[in-house]
């Protein structure tokens, strides 16, 4: 009888666990990974150990595995090490590098990014990866941030490259392109120096004095409007977004698809060097094409997508999709999308991740509840110290108790997010910049002599324990996956003879995700609006996610009491001339910025027209 009721028991409690939490059985998975992710870093900090270590030891593995699939091309892991090591010899060669100087990356997605990376790590070096979309100052200024001396640019940036050469030659700057001739002066031609050199292993000793804390990359962040920020990314913080396909679940056998750009850390960190710390294989794709996603993953039998939610929403109108795709990795979905995905493709698993480049604190939505950006953990919570604090929206500042710290927000509540800045959750800043790195950190947060890193991030966790993101604070808004730093762009508007004050915001648009960029002008007084002037502007001194969509002419900007730019009715009046009676203009393609009508708005509106 005794054992009868212990069998009962037993068969009963995994129903009353799952009906308690329905999620306990995935809590459980993430529980071990989470041990298992914890001794590997231990590991990794006791023994110096880098991405570029896993890389070789993979190459050791299976030096006939493919490694990089690209076009109608494809690298074994082994090849893709012979290639890198010719590179760094002809580096060594002809740009005489060092362990621990910079050189500059201006490349888009294909091979030559991934030896270029592989060979500056083999010499010791830190690459500092430039967003392909960054012109003139943006582009000189990447120098003066990470005091860069060579730059490497791809054979269709040359163009680029030759705005900006006689500033570089001034600084004494090498530049090489990847071609085999170049007859510009002050470019020197790369490719044919790599065909030349050998593809015999490196010596250690060229890296020997770099350690756990040397820099590994800088990646750009925010500023990518016009004054770049680079974010310090050591060794030790490269393993914690590589890792995040491991807590996705990615296996060494997938095949992972990545189309989002290699400068960023999507596609770099948490794509590239992710996909080596598990062995997998990466079909790269130079840029994202909605008509021909679902058919390169049927090409490639692709396994694993990664996506950010700007670019979900366009894959999901072709509704081939291929069989063998069975997990997707990304962030910034939207809950309509997410429902609308899973209706048409039901059997692929969504990871839905949080993080930002320069952060010390990130989710994963290993629970797959619909909306969510992550899942709290008690082990995650052990490690790394965050909270949800109270936040005053007008005045931009947390808000603060009698005795000056800040307050927790209960479930349900908005907060910023926050995490401590300590030995385990470290925060590196920008390089060359003391002010934003300043900037991000909150001091006094929980109790004295604390300090806490600024997500930036309006956040909220539900009864379940899911984190949700609400909103970003701030200067800053999200367009065509980028970050849009609302305050760089009207400095640049500001430079137009005719504009007197300028105040730039996101504005939602039907049927797209994130925020586009809107601007309210003020003209000088006897000025009148030169849209095309306006247009030559922007396009000369921002990329084209960070260029207004829509301007508005007023007579006088409205400021708070604390003579701080109103942005938030701004945003929520948007562009409707129906609306609005002051003078609205769009920017069309190649033309400039004309006017606004009500015929133009329905189009937008009704997605006849797509931003």
């Amino acid at each position: 009888m005794l054992a009868y009721i212990l069998c009962t028991a037993l068969a009963v409690l995994p129903l009353l666990i799952y009906f308690r939490n329905p999620y306990f059985l995935k809590d459980l998975t993430y529980t071990f990974i989470s041990i298992y992710v914890g001794i590997r870093m231990s590991r990794i900090k006791k023994k110096f150990y880098s991405i570029l270590d896993r890389f070789l030891d993979k190459v050791a593995e299976h030096p006939h595995k493919k490694f990089i699939v690209y076009e109608e091309s494809s690298y074994t892991y082994s090849q893709a090490d012979r290639e890198s090591n010719k590179v760094a010899r002809a580096l060594l060669t002809h740009a005489h590098l060092k362990q621990g100087d910079t050189v500059a990356l201006f490349l888009g997605n294909e091979p030559w990014f991934v030896w270029m990376w592989l060979a500056l790590s083999k010499l010791g070096c830190t690459a500092s990866f430039l967003n392909v979309n960054i012109r003139s100052k943006s582009l000189l200024h990447c120098f003066s941030c990470c005091e860069a001396k060579v730059l490497i640019a791809g054979a269709d940036l040359q163009g680029a490259i030759e705005e900006v050469l006689p500033t570089l030659k001034q600084q004494g700057i090498l530049v090489f392109i990847l071609r085999e001739h170049c007859h510009v002066d002050g470019i020197e031609s790369l490719s044919d120096k790599i065909q030349m050199e050998s593809d015999e292993p490196l010596s250690r000793q060229l890296r020997a004095s770099i350690n756990i804390k040397s820099p590994a990359v800088y990646i750009y962040t925010s500023g990518t409007t016009g004054l770049p920020k680079a974010a310090v990314i050591n060794h030790e913080r490269v393993w914690m977004p590589a890792f995040a396909l491991t807590f996705a679940g990615v296996r060494s056998d997938d095949i992972v698809y990545i189309y989002l750009p290699l400068y960023h850390t999507a596609g770099f960190l948490m794509g590239l060097c992710g996909a080596i710390e598990k062995g997998t294989t990466v079909v790269l794709r130079s840029k994202f094409s909605a008509s021909n996603f679902w058919n390169d993953c049927r090409k490639y039998n692709v396994t694993v997508i990664q996506y950010i939610g700007a670019l979900f929403l366009m894959v999901i109108v072709y509704v081939l999709t291929s069989p063998l795709v069975r997990l997707a990795v990304g962030n910034g979905i939207r809950e309509d999308t997410w429902v609308e995905f899973l209706e048409r493709f039901g059997n692929i698993c969504i990871r839905e991740c949080y993080g930002a480049t320069e952060g010390n604190v990130g989710f994963i939505n290993y629970g797959g509840k619909i909306g969510a950006m992550g899942r709290e953990h008690f082990l995650y919570k052990m490690a790394c110290k965050y909270a949800l604090i109270r936040f005053d929206t007008e005045k931009e500042e947390p808000v603060r108790d009698s005795r000056g710290f800040c307050i927790e927000v209960p479930r349900g509540e908005t907060g910023l997010l926050v995490a401590k800045i300590g030995k385990r959750t470290p925060f590196s800043g920008y390089a060359k910049d003391k002010q934003q790195t300043d900037k991000k950190k909150l001091r006094d947060v929980i109790e004295k002599g604390d300090m806490y890193f600024n997500s930036g991030d309006l956040l909220k966790i539900d009864d379940e324990g899911f984190l949700f993101f609400q909103d970003r604070i701030g200067d800053t808004f999200r367009w065509k996956g980028e970050n849009v730093a609302t305050t760089e762009v009207a400095d640049h508007l500001l430079a137009v003879d005719f504009v007197e004050e300028a105040n730039v915001y996101g504005v939602k648009v039907p049927g797209h995700e994130g925020r586009i960029g809107m601007a309210a002008l003020k003209l000088k007084e006897n000025m009148d609006f030169d849209g095309k002037a306006l247009y030559q502007h922007v396009k000369n001194y921002l990329p084209s996610y960070a260029r207004p969509r829509f301007v508005r002419i007023q007579n006088a900007l409205v400021v708070t009491s604390t003579f701080k730019q109103m942005k938030v009715k701004l945003a929520e009046e948007g562009f409707n001339p129906a609306l609005i009676k002051d003078p609205l203009f769009y920017l069309e393609d190649n033309k400039g910025y004309i006017p606004m009508t009500q015929e133009l708005f329905n189009c937008i509106a009704e997605g006849r027209l797509r931003l």
